[in-house]
């Protein structure tokens, strides 16, 4: 029997929702994310933890944290398996990358049967009242990014629209919302995006083959494909771990990164290339220059923020450039199949 409480079940929810979760190596960022679903005013169907590291540490972490929501909410419907717990744990034999991570846990979560995906990585916490507020979208959008604070705060500005000839985010378009409340999207962020079974049935599984990065933007391009992916102004998730930026205008902002992301950035346009092509909607010409236009907001990245990394910063925006041009004509390439 389903141990929540009346004052949970009288609350606006999401059917077999199941929240995906990939970490890796950051178990005192994890502690602040599960002390975070534990407030949240109504309980989701299954929390599915996916552990690149597959640690000790946090397979321990996850024990506790199963018992205490036990403990808070009882068990669930059961899952394809019959199982009525709510945390499901699945730890990986390699670090897949966030693209890899997932891909696993929509996977294992599609397996148990949910019929909604809200994914996150480790280092935001999410709002108590962020499924209350999804919820209202859910009857009528099959795709939905709620907004987020920023680790100090503040709003998050997120660049939805996704300018498909060149292979790059709109870094103008309007932070507003408009009359109707939200915005039309053709990407996604997997910090924060819920997405509904029968999108995963149709464009199958987020690829695993990017690692890191581009992985779930092409994602919410495939969704917007079968669907209108939609953002919303309702902030769901605040995030937990400092990066340093260059503030850019008082709203926008460059983040630091590592030279392990400069080079997927820069590889992985070779794999969005081909699903471009996929679909139809491959340019050369325009995609050369968003290539152009992605190395040179690296190169400035490197200068404005990451000055201490520019010598081997370089070297990975080169070498990431170079391995996608390979993939662009690998033979063997096919995209990630559909489901049904």
């Amino acid at each position: 029997m389903v141990g929540m409480s009346e004052k949970h079940a009288a609350k606006k929810t999401i059917e077999k929702l199941a929240i995906v979760v990939v970490t890796y190596k950051r178990q005192q960022l994890l502690t602040k994310l599960f002390d975070s679903i534990e407030r949240l005013t109504v309980a989701p169907w299954r929390i599915v933890i996916v552990d690149n590291e597959h640690s000790d540490e946090t397979h321990g972490m996850v024990n506790d944290f199963a018992a205490r929501i036990t403990k808070q909410w009882g068990t669930t419907v059961p899952d394809a398996s019959g199982n009525e717990q709510r945390v499901v744990y699945a730890p990986q034999t390699a670090n897949l990358g966030g693209a890899g991570g997932f891909s696993a846990g929509v996977k294992k979560a599609y397996e148990l049967g949910a019929e909604w995906f809200w994914v996150m990585d480790d280092d935001v916490a999410v709002e108590p009242e962020g499924i209350e507020k999804l919820a209202k979208w859910t009857p009528r959008h099959d795709v939905i990014q709620g907004s987020r604070y920023d680790y100090d705060g503040g709003p998050f500005y997120w660049q939805y629209d996704f300018i498909v000839p060149l292979g790059i985010p709109n870094p103008i378009a309007p932070a507003a919302f408009g009359r109707a409340g939200y915005r039309v999207m053709d990407t996604l962020c997997f910090e924060g995006g819920l997405f509904r079974r029968r999108v995963v049935e149709q464009i199958g599984f987020p690829d695993p083959r990017f690692f890191i990065y581009w992985d779930d933007t092409i994602y919410g391009y495939l969704a917007s494909k079968v669907t209108n992916p939609i953002v919303v102004p309702d902030v769901v998730l605040r995030r937990t771990r400092e990066i340093g930026n260059w503030d850019i205008a008082g709203l926008r902002q460059l983040n630091s990164t590592s030279d392990m992301n400069r080079y997927h950035i820069m590889r992985n346009r070779g794999y969005m290339a081909r699903y471009f092509m996929a679909h139809g909607d491959f340019r050369p010409f325009l995609f050369a220059l968003g290539t152009i236009a992605t190395a040179a907001k690296e190169v400035i990245r490197l200068v404005m923020v990451d000055r201490e990394h520019v010598r081997t910063g370089l070297v990975q925006i080169a070498k990431g450039w170079w391995d996608s041009r390979k993939l662009m004509h690998d033979p063997n390439w096919k995209p990630m199949p559909a489901l049904k």
